[in-house]
């Protein structure tokens, strides 16, 4: 783990008062924000995945689309984003995708584990690969 500034530690903070506010609303108690590269707040989000009837609210979810959507390459580069949880595969691969540079989170996945255990995975099967001579060819033409 890298050494946290009172920077970093007062954004992580809000993090925690965000989830706190999700767990008030009813929702799961995750909260996020997304700060530039100057340390000003760009946005913030809350998980709404109960009120919203949406399994993938996920406030890091959130903030990766919005970034996608609202900052230049160079910006989201720089940008960090702080969550009170370590972000989970889906919002971790959208952070990725998003271009984010940096972030910063409370809770590993493993801590949050032990306060509050998941319910076991339903195994999926998958198959494939499969047609790749005619799927490859939308791709291609892309």
């Amino acid at each position: 783990m890298s050494v946290l500034t009172e920077t970093d530690e007062r954004h992580l903070r809000r993090a925690i008062e965000l989830a706190a506010a999700a767990r008030d609303a009813g929702d799961g108690p995750f909260g996020s924000l997304l700060v530039d590269a100057e340390g000003r707040v760009a946005a913030e989000e809350v998980n709404t995945e109960r009120t919203d009837d949406d399994i993938t609210a996920h406030p890091e979810l959130k903030l990766a689309r919005w970034a996608a959507r609202h900052l230049a390459a160079e910006a989201a580069a720089v940008a960090t984003m702080y969550t009170s949880c370590q972000p989970c595969g889906m919002c971790a691969t959208a952070i990725e995708r998003s271009g984010l540079g940096r972030v910063v989170y409370a809770l590993s996945a493993e801590q949050l584990a032990t306060l509050r255990p998941a319910p076991a995975p339903t195994p999926v099967a998958y198959a494939g690969p499969a047609l790749l001579a005619e799927a490859r060819v939308p791709v291609e033409a892309s």
